[in-house]
């Protein structure tokens, strides 16, 4: 990823410049006195759906999964 500075001022006057260097893959830091105020980086879009029952088959709960933990093991979280 390519990544460029540019001060307020001239991110002002080279706005479009800016946004296809963004487009291409590039990312833009905006600063302003020295320091890096802001970030133009390109947009992801949506979020990946949701697949339920992907691990179906795959997992397997124990059946003693909710069961009390021993006593020796206990001890140890106090």
């Amino acid at each position: 990823m390519n990544t460029q500075t540019s001060d307020v001022h001239e991110a002002k006057e080279n706005l479009p410049r800016l946004i296809e260097a963004v487009k291409s893959g590039g990312e833009v830091i905006i600063s302003q006195e020295g320091q890096p105020i802001a970030r133009l980086s390109s947009f992801e879009g949506k979020k990946p759906e949701i697949r339920f029952g992907v691990l179906k088959g795959k997992i397997r709960v124990s059946d003693d999964f909710d069961a009390p933990l021993p006593d020796r093991i206990l001890s140890e979280f106090e």
